[in-house]
């Protein structure tokens, strides 16, 4: 078995999820520092989100037809650094919707092609997917805990410039990346092509929960900065809380394996959409007792990293070889989706009914999707 070139998977994805670190705490606090109202950040924040919901089916058509995948990762690197330096030539609301639509095109083309890139070169060893995934979650945490402090000292006014410099060692890291194909016999429910396998017990209800669990995430990536410096808590403090949930996000990473060895994907699915429901009601609720928000923040560990390591094995198993492009695409493009109508409904209702009722909505978006996945997921359907 060739060997896995592990740090040049790793640096992909530690460059590739610094610049979610950048955007996730950031951007919406980029926004509110130009002056734009609740309801436009939202509309702005939800905008790259709807463009995840076209670009990676488009994508990961592309990738899968042609086997060009990591020529579509570069090329999608180099043309989001491009599409966004358009930023610095203007910043009304149209323009920036315009360079927000752009880049996210481009960008939401990225990662799903590089998922299955480094499948492959895992040559079927799942369970090591976590152990190079956990390099995006460092990349994350250096970015928010860097950024947080850098905008204690100097003005909003460099951010722009901060994310520049992260999407070109994105393309920087593309470049250094081998590339790498699924084996054919890797064929497991081939039959019928893609739509065949969409349609296979489960799958589609899978689907529907990632979107909900996206959804749920709307008012946590879109406001909880800006809910938090309400509170009272500085931008460095903000920093290292969101830094907080991705180093438990790293731990569950390491011990991914182990976790999928003894739970099935469905039962990690369930505990993640019910933490996720809980968490989303601390957030709401009791942000303001410290103690609380902390262990709220601990939680992501389940609501992203079980939640993402879960469905990224449930996608490998319930597609063959030909259609991993299009089954992560689709994984990509419903997150999307979700994500998209939960910044929307949260910039909406933010200001007109307050942080408890926009939590308490994604509350409940995260325990209809545990319904969901209790009802018609099979125990031991997709299991790695």
């Amino acid at each position: 078995m060739p060997p896995i070139p592990y740090w040049r998977l790793s640096s992909f994805y530690l460059c590739y999820f610094a610049l979610l670190g950048a955007t996730a705490p950031f951007l919406a606090l980029y926004f509110d520092h130009l002056g734009f109202s609740p309801a436009r950040i939202g509309e702005l924040v939800a905008i790259p989100m709807l463009m995840r919901c076209v670009a990676p089916n488009l994508w990961g058509w592309l990738g899968d037809r042609s086997g060009q995948r990591l020529l579509i990762v570069r090329l999608g690197a180099l043309s989001t650094l491009a599409a966004f330096s358009l930023i610095f030539l203007g910043k009304s609301y149209a323009w920036l919707a315009l360079v927000m639509a752009l880049h996210a095109f481009f960008w939401h083309a990225v990662l799903p092609q590089f998922e299955v890139i480094t499948l492959a070169h895992l040559h079927g060893q799942t369970a090591r997917y976590s152990q190079v995934r956990l390099w995006g979650s460092i990349g994350f945490i250096l970015t928010v805990v860097g950024l947080g402090r850098l905008f204690e000292w100097l003005s909003l006014d460099i951010y722009p410039l901060a994310l520049v410099i992260i999407m070109a060692g994105i393309v920087a890291a593309s470049l250094w990346v081998p590339n790498a194909q699924p084996p054919e016999h890797a064929q497991r429910r081939g039959a019928g092509g893609f739509l065949g396998q969409v349609r296979a017990p489960g799958v589609l209800a899978f689907y529907a929960c990632v979107a909900l669990m996206q959804l749920s995430h709307g008012p946590y990536y879109t406001f909880l900065t800006l809910h938090l410096e309400h509170l009272g808590y500085s931008r460095g403090a903000i920093g290292l809380l969101w830094a907080l949930g991705v180093v438990a996000e790293v731990l569950v990473f390491m011990a991914m394996s182990r976790i999928l060895a003894r739970f099935s994907v469905r039962q990690v699915l369930l505990a993640s959409f019910l933490l996720a429901a809980v968490r989303w009601l601390l957030l709401g609720n009791l942000a303001q007792v410290p103690a609380l928000l902390v262990f709220a923040q601990v939680l992501h560990a389940a609501t992203f990293g079980c939640f993402h390591a879960a469905s990224i094995a449930f996608v490998q198993a319930s597609f063959g070889a030909r259609q991993q492009g299009q089954g992560q695409a689709l994984y990509a493009a419903l997150s999307g989706t979700g994500g998209a109508l939960g910044a929307l409904y949260s910039g909406y209702s933010w200001k007109l009914l307050g942080p408890h009722f926009t939590f308490g909505m994604a509350s409940v978006a995260a325990l209809a999707a545990a319904v969901i996945i209790a009802l018609c997921l099979n125990q031991s359907r997709n299991d790695p």
